[in-house]
């Protein structure tokens, strides 16, 4: 169920996407309100579950990483002892940035960031080491258009 929120509270959560390093007087001029409040809103919105955490952003390319592939998967196994050590296996990659399952062909896509190619074949030697999959597609970004972690609220 979506928590309720209120005008200030997408104020405040619209602040803390564009800078969670903001202290809270910056936060409380920014929506117009005080520090306390804005305090308080932050502490309920967090147990509320609506932020979960707060953390920095880095520069992949800047960090080496320059090769992202989406890695498209299909596997003919769905029992729960396969997606337990499958779920399990990219958890323990670093290099899954994300992971969805879905409706469809294709059972699974991944988010990977690495430094090369030779890099992602590593990966992809690591994984099918660790798990049976029927078939894995990976693509390479040649470009990023828009990546964001900005929430429309």
């Amino acid at each position: 169920m979506a928590a309720q929120l209120d005008d200030l509270d997408r104020k405040i959560l619209a602040e803390l996407q564009a800078d969670a390093s903001q202290s809270l007087d910056e936060i409380a001029r920014k929506v117009g309100s005080s520090k306390t409040p804005v305090w308080n809103r932050i502490r309920k919105m967090k147990e509320q579950g609506v932020i979960t955490r707060q953390t920095a952003i880095l520069d992949a390319e800047a960090l080496g990483l320059e090769a992202c592939f989406f890695v498209l998967i299909r596997t003919s196994e769905h029992e729960a002892e396969w997606q337990r050590k499958f779920l399990k296996t990219l958890k323990e990659r670093p290099e899954v940035l994300e992971a969805h399952r879905l409706a469809g062909d294709i059972d699974y896509i991944l988010k990977v960031r690495v430094r090369n190619a030779r890099a992602y074949d590593t990966f992809y030697q690591a994984l099918i080491s660790e798990v049976k999959i029927y078939n894995v597609t990976a693509l390479l970004s040649m470009e990023e258009i828009k990546s964001t972690t900005v929430l429309p609220l």
